[in-house]
């Protein structure tokens, strides 16, 4: 894949701001689950650009015990296109090679809630950092480095529903993967969300962790099958005016079917679906993902 998976973005930056959930409005910087194969293999020198496409569907609000939230029509339908434009250098830094990237994604949220309901498209929050790729053999490789995320989606307090958080974030990330086109693939990419706060709620989103990941094995010439996901946990409570939240701490995971095409030159593309269990304290649904990497 290419560096930087979120990487593999699909941001979905749902903000239900009526609702009392872990992190603002139940809504993360971060797409948990957004990327699939190829998660630490960043690709030779040269510009590449990704294309990825999500779309999100919910019809339940999960309360801090497990339970759905009796809300009236409740649904959340999100929609995303994002572009990751990748950099991969020939410069050398630390043992492996410089790598830059950005996410321009453009989103549309539709949200229904107690008879309310408001559908919002446009660009949403744009991500950007360096990284640094190792490649320790023909198979095993990683990425570790930092994403920022830039508060560039409209944002309005007084919403049902908004595509921009309104606040920054910085995402620590290391991720490895191992390939081979005639056996076992294997990914996971580890990312420390820690936002700033939002300058018109003073409302400041806990530290998140999300653990994404892959596994495969090659069943054809240039394809892979097998599953991937995430592992998503809230390790640090909310706060809103200096005021700790409490029992409003995130979680959830993620698996489902997934597959990836390699050319061996460059054009790759994957698709899966997941399906979220094991919620608290945000929405639970079902995502469709797909990305394609092409090479310039």
């Amino acid at each position: 894949m290419k560096p930087l998976q979120r990487f593999g973005m699909m941001l979905l930056a749902a903000s239900l701001s009526s609702l009392a959930q872990a992190t603002e409005g139940g809504g993360s910087t971060y797409a948990s689950g957004g990327d699939n194969f190829l998660l630490g293999a960043v690709p030779p020198p040269g510009l590449y650009v990704l294309q990825f496409a999500n779309f999100y569907s919910s019809t339940r609000s999960i309360d801090n015990n497990g339970n759905a939230r009796p809300i009236p029509g409740f649904s959340v339908h999100g929609n995303v296109l994002a572009t990751r434009i990748v950099w991969s250098t020939p410069y050398q830094l630390l043992g492996g090679n410089l790598v830059m990237h950005t996410i321009l994604p453009i989103a549309n949220l539709s949200v229904e809630a107690g008879g309310s309901s408001q559908t919002k498209t446009g660009i949403a929050d744009v991500t950007f950092g360096p990284a640094i790729a190792n490649h320790y053999s023909e198979h095993l490789h990683s990425v570790y480095g930092f994403d920022l995320v830039a508060p560039t989606g409209a944002y309005n307090k007084n919403d049902l529903t908004n595509i921009g958080r309104n606040y920054w974030s910085l995402q620590p990330l290391f991720a490895m993967s191992y390939t081979d086109k005639n056996g076992f693939n294997g990914d996971f990419k580890a990312t420390l969300n820690l936002n700033q706060t939002n300058s018109a709620t003073q409302y400041r989103s806990g530290t998140e962790f999300n653990l994404d990941y892959a596994a495969g094995y090659s069943v054809a010439r240039d394809w892979v099958a097998g599953v991937s996901g995430y592992w998503y946990r809230q390790v640090k409570d909310d706060s809103q005016n200096g005021v700790t939240i409490a029992n409003a701490r995130g979680r959830a995971m993620a698996i489902g079917p997934s597959v990836k095409y390699d050319n061996g030159r460059g054009f790759i593309l994957t698709a899966k679906v997941q399906r979220e269990v094991a919620v608290r304290n945000r929405t639970e649904g079902t995502a469709i993902d797909f990305r394609a990497s092409i090479p310039f």
